[in-house]
C-alpha cells in the first residue's frame, strides 16, 4: 500500500490508499479512519471514508497545510489492518418484484438466469458497505457477482422510491428516500436506513456488511411496506 495525499481545497486533503476497489481495502481504510481521527483530534472537522480514499477536513486556523500532512503521514506510519468481522452485519429483508423492481427480468436476462435465480444470487452474499454518499444514509455496497453486473440505465428515473433495492455495474444499494436515480431497480425493503430524530445516524457504516434476504409481499405488507408500483422510465 503506498499512501499519496493530494490537496483538494485550502483545508482538505484527500488520502489515496489504493486505486482500484476492492473489499480487502476496508480493513485498510477503516484503520487509517481511526488513526487519523484520534490524530487530529479537534483539528478534525469531517473524515470520509471511501473505497480507496479518505477526504480529510480540517481546521486550517490550527493546523497549516504542511501540518496537515505531517499528521498524516506520523498517524499513518506502520498502519495494520483492522479486524473486518468487527462491522455490524446487517439483515435486510427485501420484497423482489417486478411491480417494485421493474429491472429484475432484464438483470436475470443479462445473467442468463431465471428471476428466481437472480435473486438467490443477490442474497447469496454479505456485502461490504464501502462508502456513504448521495443521500443521507445511502451505503454503497459490493461487490455482486460478476455475472449480475449491470450498468447505470441511459435515462435516470425521476423517482425512485424510498427503499427501492439497486444494482449498478458490481455495486448494489438502497435508497433511503424519494429521489431520482438510474440503477437496476430488484426489490423493496420498509427498513429506514436514516433516522435522524431516532438517531441522529445512518444505519450503515463503512465496513459494515449487509445481507439481503427474501421475503413474501404478505411479510412486505405486514411490516408496513408500501407497495406502490416503480413509475416507468421517461
Amino acid at each position: 500500500m503506498e499512501i499519496r495525499i493530494e490537496t483538494t481545497a485550502m483545508d482538505a486533503l484527500m488520502v489515496r490508499l489504493f486505486d482500484a476497489i476492492d473489499e480487502a481495502n476496508m480493513a485498510w481504510v477503516i484503520a487509517a479512519d481511526q488513526a487519523l481521527r484520534k490524530a487530529f483530534d479537534a483539528a478534525l472537522i469531517d473524515l470520509v471514508p471511501s473505497y480507496t480514499t479518505l477526504l480529510v477536513h480540517y481546521d486550517c486556523q490550527q493546523l497549516t497545510h504542511s501540518e496537515a500532512i505531517q499528521l498524516i503521514h506520523k498517524a499513518l506510519s506502520g498502519l495494520t489492518p483492522v479486524d473486518t468481522q468487527a462491522g455490524e452485519l446487517h439483515d435486510i429483508p427485501v420484497w423482489y418484484d417486478e411491480s417494485v423492481g421493474p429491472e429484475l427480468p432484464l438483470v436475470a436476462k443479462r445473467a442468463g438466469l431465471s428471476v428466481k435465480e437472480l435473486i438467490e444470487q443477490h442474497c447469496n452474499h454479505d456485502y461490504c458497505v464501502f462508502a456513504l454518499g448521495f443521500a443521507p444514509g445511502y451505503g454503497f455496497m459490493g461487490l455482486v457477482d460478476e455475472a449480475l453486473a449491470t450498468p447505470r440505465l441511459k435515462t435516470p428515473r425521476r423517482k425512485v422510491a424510498a427503499g427501492s433495492v439497486g444494482i449498478a455495474d458490481r455495486q448494489t444499494a438502497i435508497y433511503p428516500l424519494l429521489s431520482p436515480g438510474g440503477w437496476n431497480i430488484l426489490g423493496r425493503t420498509n427498513v429506514p436506513l436514516f433516522e435522524h430524530a431516532k438517531r441522529g445516524e445512518p444505519l450503515f457504516r463503512p465496513g459494515d456488511k449487509v445481507r439481503f434476504r427474501a421475503i413474501s409481499r404478505a411479510e412486505f405488507e405486514a411490516d408496513g411496506g408500501d407497495t406502490t408500483p416503480m413509475e416507468e422510465r421517461p
